[in-house]
């Protein structure tokens, strides 16, 4: 007779060993798996070698584009480049141009190289950005004293630029070993010194998160606050940045009462957390507390990015016919605002690409030994998925160029990492990307699945026009889950400067269009086309639409408890050295 007990004790040990092993081999794979890799590249190679067709067409191709690029190096003669990474006069003379419009070339051929019939489109999709990946990296702008613009920039300064460079060089290295820099950086952007300023007070903690109140800027504001859910995998000071650029700070000057969460960057000890917590502590907490601190009013609940998902999940779970528990004690929401915010996962965009079964079972063994996944794994994950514009662009300027990055309080809160419990991510990870449980109505919110068409609430919904974290084409599909009106802009930008848009901001437009409650369907480039293009920021129209006939009722200013912390609170302070 088998022991079940021994054969699951024995199962057990050999899943640790084998997660054990695996998160140390990560290490070097750069936090990718190599199966996934493999399995892409194995579908991509059998699908070439059973369409010899195919195959002999990109050869021929191949060879057709090598002796157009010999002709044109003959003839002297190519077209100009609209690449960013060419676009210095040094690259408008001969030879160069030839080169670039060859490198181009070789870009478009593998374009179509990865697209084979039978592929399945997660290894189609994973061959064509690796194979980008590896263009990025032989690109004749990383060519180094091979690259015109270094060449003309090493001459002028008769070398002194390599200097630069190598210092540079030394510094960096000195900063991932802990070591102090030889030469130091201007003073960084400090949270509550130079970002993170407008005034404010912590009225609210938990474990979790910390519950902001900003002081009011005029006598009288709107009756119903507004509440923002920042992602957890961000520093809330995006949202307030500089005073100029900052959307609380403009928020607060139109007349609004605003409360934001500043999420815990979590440690050790906070393996367990997962998404319902995040449900429980960060936005059903938060709304009982400005039930407490407004009572009677109604708010406008406002998520960004994956403070967004977090917050269709509550807004669907708040508005099914059988609510949540202690429902009552919470504010009342007046509308649901989602920036750059998916709530379908069916087409993410570029992190879809890195996320299958096997990435994140090695995800899952990776934070398994430290009970999180750090701030510098995330960081290296965006810059991977940006490798053009944040390795090799930015090592060009610096090694060679000998050119020092200019800090912005963009790039700041940028570098202000924040680390995700294991539990939580795992979760996030399997139920959102890999089964789609939001669409599809399976999420569970206190125990029961939640579907965003009960939620009946107007909502305006915001996507960026270059967003490669949240496509705005996915965020686009709230149309088909939700019922309710539905207010959707369309705003240039990516991810983070599109939403990041203050008035004034120059060459800054949006597109704006509102499908009302049970109206009919309309594909997202029916919508692109027929939507009215305004130009200027989109926070003007949200302001308005806030304030619509009917929201608009003013009250005497609230100023929060003069005896609470101040703003930014303790949160945003937490640093780790991961």
């Amino acid at each position: 007779m088998v022991d079940t007990t021994s054969a699951a004790a024995q199962r057990e040990a050999a899943e640790r060993f084998d997660s054990h092993l695996h998160a140390l081999a990560a290490r070097g794979w750069g936090g990718l798996s190599p199966i996934s890799l493999a399995l892409a590249w194995v579908d991509w190679s059998l699908h070439l070698a059973t369409q010899p067709a195919q195959a002999a067409r990109l050869a021929v191709a191949a060879q057709q584009r090598v002796a157009e690029a010999g002709l044109r190096l003959l003839e002297g003669t190519a077209p100009a480049s609209d690449d960013p990474r060419f676009a210095a006069p040094a690259w408008s003379t001969w030879p160069w141009p030839v080169l670039t419009e060859a490198y181009r070339a070789a870009e478009d051929w593998w374009q179509d190289a990865t697209t084979l019939r039978g592929m399945t489109p997660h290894h189609r999709d994973m061959t064509r950005f690796f194979a980008r990946q590896w263009l990025d990296m032989l690109s004749p702008a990383n060519a180094g004293l091979a690259n015109p613009e270094v060449l003309q920039r090493t001459g002028e300064r008769l070398g002194g630029n390599l200097v630069d460079g190598t210092l540079n060089a030394l510094d960096h290295w000195r900063e991932q070993h802990g070591l102090e820099r030889l030469r130091p950086l201007p003073r960084p952007y400090v949270p509550g010194v130079d970002v993170a300023v407008t005034p404010g007070k912590v009225v609210h903690r938990n474990h979790l998160v910390e519950l902001i109140q900003y002081a009011p800027a005029t006598p009288t504001v709107h009756a119903e606050p507004v509440f923002i859910v920042p992602s957890w995998i961000m520093k809330y000071y995006i949202l307030d940045l500089s005073p100029a650029n900052s959307f609380v700070r403009w928020l607060v000057s139109q007349g609004h009462t605003v409360f934001i969460l500043s999420w815990r960057n979590p440690d050790e000890g906070d393996a367990l957390l997962g998404l319902d917590d995040y449900l429980e502590l960060g936005v059903f907490d938060a709304l009982a507390a400005i039930a407490r601190l407004v009572p009677g009013e109604a708010v406008h609940a406002c998520g960004y990015c994956l403070g967004g998902t977090l917050l269709s999940l509550a807004a669907a779970a708040l508005a099914r016919p059988s609510r949540i528990a202690r429902a009552e004690m919470l504010a009342p929401l007046a509308s649901v605002s989602l920036l750059a915010a998916e709530t379908d996962f069916t087409e993410p965009g570029e992190m879809g690409v890195l996320i299958d079964e096997s990435q994140v079972t090695l995800l899952e063994d990776m934070m398994a030994e430290r009970g999180f996944l750090t701030g510098p794994q995330m960081a290296g994950s965006f810059a991977y998925l940006h490798s053009r514009e944040l390795v090799w662009s930015q090592r060009t300027r610096e090694l060679w160029l000998g050119e020092e990055s200019a800090p912005n309080d963009l790039m700041a809160w940028n570098a202000d990492t924040t680390r995700m419990p294991a539990v939580m991510h795992s979760e996030y990870l399997r139920r959102c990307y890999l089964r789609n449980e939001i669409a599809e109505g399976r999420f569970p919110v206190e125990g029961r699945p939640v579907a965003l068409s009960d939620i009946h609430w107007p909502m305006f919904v915001v996507g960026t026009e270059k967003d490669h974290v949240s496509p705005w084409k996915s965020v686009y599909k709230i149309h088909r889950l939700a019922d309710t009106e539905i207010t959707f802009v369309l705003t240039n930008g990516g991810h983070n400067a599109g939403i990041v848009s203050e008035p004034g901001h120059a060459n800054r437009h949006y597109a704006i269009a509102t499908r009302p409650a049970d109206g009919p369907w309309q594909d997202p480039e029916a919508w692109a086309a027929a939507a009215p293009r305004v130009e200027g920021s989109w926070w003007t129209a949200w302001h308005g639409w806030l304030v619509a006939p009917g929201r608009g009722r003013r009250v005497p200013a609230r100023v929060p408890a003069a005896a609470a912390p101040d703003a930014p609170g303790a949160n945003v302070h937490v640093r780790y050295a991961d």
